[in-house]
């Protein structure tokens, strides 16, 4: 069993604020921190750290900075037990993102690319046994496109995590076997509004828009998907939310270490409902010592 994300991989910058600051606006804040991030390499973590005693393996196709940031990303998923080989190395500074993070739970944040944007997607090379590959849009649509054909010629089925929102186009669209996207994220590729989005009715049209299976999230609200033609609804576990920065990270990692093992979709977002509540319940210094067995534990309670 075999996982190949392709993504982003940036250096966070995290600051505890009251809120988010108005125009012109500054705020004093009560902590910084800093942390490996992007969602490329926040789900190849994830995905690596669920599957640490098991046989399933975790690569990631990335690229990074000849800096300070570049190598500490690289122990870092090495330290996952995710595999570095096909992780780009270019002279631009590694990609950051600053991210503010709130009381309640919320966050906001700016990325800037950096090295990201240089990745050489035609030196990626994925082959058999590779069962999932797993892209998100921090990368140019150009190279999730090459990446997507490369995967379908492999035999390889492909995720797409579609945040930050932006437009498919055609040719990555066709090659999708399983889209995931949140409420903001599936309204604006159905040119609606997220305040008003209806789950059911969005995870239906993009099901049908895109012909694949369709998960949208809803933060505590739960999650809509649709395998083959009815939709389903899951609630969200009642969880005391400590932050919720990297929640959908940690849900597309354990949702692709789920289908890898053979699950079905029902089953595989279960499990990664499970994830992600135990990852904005447990405080950001313990989160490395959330196992698959503890989260199959909180799955089975959504199961009955």
């Amino acid at each position: 069993m075999s996982i190949l994300v392709v993504g982003a991989i940036h250096h966070d910058v995290i600051v505890d604020a009251p809120s988010l600051p108005r125009l012109d606006e500054t705020l004093p804040g009560s902590a910084v921190r800093y942390a490996f991030g992007g969602k490329g390499g926040n789900q190849a973590v994830a995905a690596g750290r669920l599957t640490k005693h098991d046989k399933t393996s975790i690569s990631m196709a990335a690229c990074v900075g000849s800096d300070a940031p570049g190598d500490q990303a690289l122990d870092i998923l090495a330290d996952a037990g995710v595999a570095t080989n096909q992780v780009q190395r270019v002279e631009t500074p590694t990609g950051m993102s600053v991210a503010i993070s709130l009381p309640d739970g919320g966050y906001g944040a700016v990325i800037v690319s950096g090295s990201n944007q240089k990745l050489d997607a035609d030196a990626i090379a994925i082959t058999p046994p590779t069962q999932w590959v797993v892209l998100q849009n921090e990368l140019p649509l150009a190279a999730n496109e090459t990446i997507a054909e490369k995967a379908k010629r492999a035999g390889a089925r492909v995720l797409l995590n579609a945040a930050p929102a932006r437009p498919l186009g055609s040719d990555l669209a066709g090659q999708l076997d399983c889209l995931v996207v949140n409420r903001v994220e599936a309204a604006d590729l159905l040119g609606l509004s997220a305040k008003t989005l209806d789950g059911k009715a969005a995870v239906l049209q993009l099901a049908a828009n895109y012909g694949c299976a369709v998960i949208v999230t809803l933060g505590d609200q739960g999650l809509w998907f649709i395998d083959l033609d009815s939709a389903e609804f899951l609630p969200a576990h009642e969880v005391s939310v400590i932050s919720s920065h990297g929640a959908g990270d940690a849900f597309i990692g354990a949702l692709t270490v789920a289908l890898c093992r053979g699950q079905s979709l029902a089953a595989g977002v279960r499990y990664a409902s499970a994830a992600a509540a135990m990852h904005v319940s447990t405080p950001v210094e313990e989160r490395a010592l959330i196992t698959d067995e503890m989260v199959q534990t909180l799955a089975q309670t959504s199961s009955r």
